[in-house]
């Protein structure tokens, strides 16, 4: 079973290029969840995708990169979704998936994995269910 630290070096190893890029600094002053940053909460998540991998046993099954990118970028939507706006937030829970793999594209070389683990991440609120383990 892997450690915390362990972990910790899986996720910065797949997405050093991920947690240092410039548009992380919107996902950093950004609220997810109550007190939790979007950068924090994604970074939480690819630890966890990458702890249930490992208590799973899904080595064999997982592509380790592309989960951790996906856990990354799976909310790379790069604004504050509390902030009133034009009504364009008030579906943010439907809504989001696309802008973030949008938004991942755009930034990043992502694989067909990432791109359908981000875009369905919201699966049963979006209606599609991932083709990947990995999401």
């Amino acid at each position: 079973m892997l450690s915390r630290r362990a972990i910790g070096r899986i996720v910065r190893h797949y997405g050093a290029d991920i947690l240092t890029h410039e548009h992380m600094e919107v996902e950093r002053r950004a609220y997810q969840h109550g007190n939790v940053t979007t950068y924090e909460h994604s970074v939480r998540v690819a630890r966890l995708a990458v702890w249930l991998a490992d208590r799973l046993r899904l080595w064999r099954r997982v592509d380790l990169r592309s989960l951790v990118r996906a856990a990354l970028l799976h909310d790379y939507f790069l604004y504050d979704w509390h902030e009133h706006d034009d009504g364009t937030h008030r579906w943010h829970g439907f809504r989001h998936p696309a802008t973030a793999e949008r938004n991942a594209r755009a930034d990043f070389a992502i694989d067909d994995v990432v791109a359908n683990s981000i875009r369905t991440h919201m699966f049963p609120l979006t209606p599609v269910p991932p083709r990947h383990v990995e999401g």
